[in-house]
């Protein structure tokens, strides 16, 4: 009896998945030729070239096999040897907020030098009409500009003294010139809860606002600025959308976030979404916004809305309510402002947050918690742990997001439980203020070697857009790095991942967290046709080049949502950025400079 190699046999089921969707009639709609497609399915599996029918993978091999699924009205698409990659899935995206504000913020993410920072704020504040703020709002920090320093409060005066401007510094600090805090009306007695307005010898407010931990007084001050008008938050959305294309980014999953109300603050993105407009397939987590009144959010909510609720025209799960968090509970949240010691939660988070899980867990919705430190984190689990001994999660999903210092007990009881854990790259952002506050740490945080190791689930993304980049590439960097935006080592030589693990986490890693690892993430038959095709290898290329990688062209569900080069005339034209004066007309998105 003959008996077949594992190669042999790899080869043959692919043949007869070709012939069985010739066989069935099933002629692609589009086609990728000559491209070096990576499918995801197992580490070093590439194939030359792919066929989409219906929004999904109709099959993937030689060039020759899927040509024989062409049709008079395929399209077809040669990669000219590129790289290609399932799209990239961010676990942990504000991308619904972001949208809505895209248009009005000022970025400074991926800027190389605090002198080239200024000069953009300057130039800004020329072009921004008078009542209009100047915003830098998160996805920066000190350690990626040559000068290796925050910017001081003299230099943001300089640089604009007659219109007003607010600069965001992770969950940290915030910075107003002298005509931001005339604007608000600061004054010696504006005072916050945990956070603290800066007073000079004067006993006048120095611009300088501070966390202590709670970024609240950071979020309040940025929710008395200018909003977007509503045909121009439509527009902010679309170019946020596209931007994301830009950068690879073909599913993500919202995190909800601080002064983000459901349903008004959704009602945009719905709108688009029901539009066929949206080009990220986006599931949404609901986060409470009232203290003590969270319960009361969510038993309206479940009136209003169900878990794989899809208001999207065209792409399955294309925009899709998902469960609640990361707020379940504000008495739960443990900001991760490193610049000021751990929070302790107060006393009153178990009764506060046991009635919310258990309403959850009771209708079957998923849910996901913030919390950076493993203190909290036991302390989370305890009540998870109780909800599940009187109404069983019984396969439901539920996410642990950040887990910077997450223990070994914790992580088996995650994994007891049939949890997951969310991990972004905010220790790439914030490695050096940890080390500076704890020490020089040798333990990988988050742990994703362990979680890893343990079986569970992991899901990689940026936490974009305030505390760190919307871009996911620096994030995949930190993944195979383990380095920081400045360039510091801050895991050992065994916590690194591999090129595939680490594109793994943020494709079907990701997926799990919206239940969709079985229909996302590779490039197999039956897949969504979501896919990237990248202007440098990224399994070969050196790795200081992966955080400056971008698309040249993006399919998302077997559509050109995004093409450069020669790839631009087969992507939707946008409409012109607006307003005129927007930052993003000025700079585009993601900064090279």
């Amino acid at each position: 009896m003959h008996i077949r190699t594992p190669a042999v046999l790899r080869a043959a089921l692919a043949a007869a998945g070709l012939a069985a969707a010739a066989g069935a009639a099933a002629q692609a709609d589009l086609i990728l030729t000559n491209g070096k497609i990576a499918t995801m399915a197992k580490d070093g599996e590439f194939v030359q070239a792919i066929a989409v029918r219906d929004g999904k993978v109709l099959a993937a091999g030689s060039n020759a096999q899927v040509l024989k699924l062409k049709r008079k009205t395929t399209q077809v698409i040669d990669a000219h040897g590129r790289t290609v990659i399932p799209g990239l899935n961010d676990s942990h995206l504000h991308v619904i907020r972001e949208g809505l504000n895209y248009n009005m913020e000022l970025r400074w993410d991926g800027v190389t030098s605090l002198k080239r920072a200024l000069a953009m704020l300057k130039e800004q504040a020329a072009r921004t009409p008078d009542g209009q703020w100047v915003k830098v709002v998160g996805g920066w920090n000190e350690w990626q500009f040559e000068e290796k320093r925050l910017p001081t409060l003299e230099e943001i005066n300089a640089a604009v003294p007659d219109k007003p401007v607010f600069i965001l510094y992770l969950y940290g600090l915030g910075f107003l010139n002298k005509k931001g805090i005339a604007t608000l009306g600061y004054d010696r007695n504006t005072q916050y809860k945990d956070g603290e307005v800066e007073l000079d010898a004067n006993g006048q407010p120095t611009g300088k606002l501070i966390a202590k931990p709670n970024a609240l007084i950071l979020y309040s001050t940025l929710a008395q600025t200018n909003k977007l008008g509503h045909d121009d938050q439509v527009n902010s959305t679309l170019q946020f959308y596209r931007e994301l294309n830009r950068l690879g980014v073909t599913s993500a999953i919202d995190a909800g976030g601080g002064f983000q109300n459901y349903p008004d603050d959704y009602g945009v993105s719905l709108e688009l979404a029901r539009q066929g407009k949206l080009t990220v397939r986006t599931a949404y987590y609901l986060f409470a916004q009232q203290a003590g009144k969270e319960l009361d959010d969510f038993q309206r909510w479940l009136g209003m809305t169900h878990p794989k609720q899809n208001d999207h025209m065209l792409y399955p799960n294309g925009f899709s309510a998902e469960g609640g968090g990361e707020n379940l509970v504000a008495s739960a949240a443990d900001f991760e402002n490193f610049l000021e010691p751990r929070p302790d939660l107060p006393a009153s988070m178990e009764s506060d947050l046991e009635p919310v899980v258990s309403l959850l867990v009771k209708n079957r919705w998923p849910f996901r918690l913030h919390a950076t430190y493993g203190e909290s984190i036991a302390r989370d689990l305890d009540v998870i742990e109780k909800v599940n001994a009187q109404t069983p999660l019984n396969g439901l999903r539920f996410i642990i997001d950040h887990g910077e210092t997450i223990s070994d007990a914790e992580l088996a009881r995650i994994k007891k439980l049939g949890g997951g854990i969310a991990v972004q790259d905010r220790m790439h952002f914030q490695g050096e203020s940890y080390w500076k506050r704890y020490g020089e740490q040798t333990r990988q945080m988050p742990p994703i070697r362990k979680m890893l190791a343990q079986g569970i689930p992991v899901g990689l993304g940026t936490d974009g857009t305030r505390v760190s980049s919307y871009n996911p590439w620096p994030s995949v960097y930190w993944a195979v790095t383990g380095k920081t935006a400045g360039g510091m080592p801050i895991w050992q030589d065994g916590d690194r991942l591999s090129r595939y693990e680490a594109l793994k986490l943020i494709t079907t890693g990701s997926a799990w967290m919206s239940g969709e690892e079985k229909v996302k993430g590779t490039l197999q038959r039956g897949q969504y046709a979501d896919f990237v095709v990248l202007p440098q290898d990224y399994f070969g290329m050196d790795a200081e080049g992966i955080k400056r990688l971008e698309s040249v062209l993006t399919v998302v569900n077997g559509k050109v949502v995004y093409g450069a080069g020669e790839y631009a005339p087969l992507a939707p034209a946008l409409p012109a950025v607006s307003p005129a004066w927007s930052p993003v007309a000025a700079y585009g998105g993601y900064q090279k400079q």
